[in-house]
């Protein structure tokens, strides 16, 4: 087979997501024997502080006789997140002025003595 027939092969079908740093890609290949299968690669970018980047790849392979099963579970778990925590991204890593706490500052534990007590009817 020459490598022009092996990319040909190699591209049966894909489709690419992108979502900020990460990209996802679903491509059907296909087997020896001819049969379909699914790998599922995320591709999440890494900047160095040079300006130079490289990309992180994870590829999960998903076969027909797992489809059904692997399409109920993610279905399930997506709606339990859905209905659990709604649709808006409430994580602070997706704020534009989120930063790590350090080590000092990550005790979960507040004082309320800053607070001030407010009755609203004084306003």
């Amino acid at each position: 087979m020459s490598e022009n027939e092996h990319l040909e092969q190699e591209e049966i079908f894909s489709q690419v997501l992108r979502a900020g740093r990460r990209t996802y890609f679903f491509d059907v290949r296909a087997t020896k024997a001819e049969d379909y299968y699914l790998t599922i690669t995320e591709s999440k970018k890494f900047t160095h502080d040079d300006g130079s980047f490289h990309y992180k790849k994870h590829k999960i392979y998903l076969y027909k006789e797992d489809f059904e099963e692997f399409n109920e579970m993610l279905k399930a778990a997506t709606d339990y997140i859905l209905d659990e925590k709604g649709e808006e991204v409430i994580s602070e890593r997706h704020q534009k002025d989120f930063k790590r706490p350090s080590d000092d500052e990550s005790d979960d534990t507040v004082s309320t003595e800053s607070f001030t007590d407010v009755n609203f009817e004084d306003i």
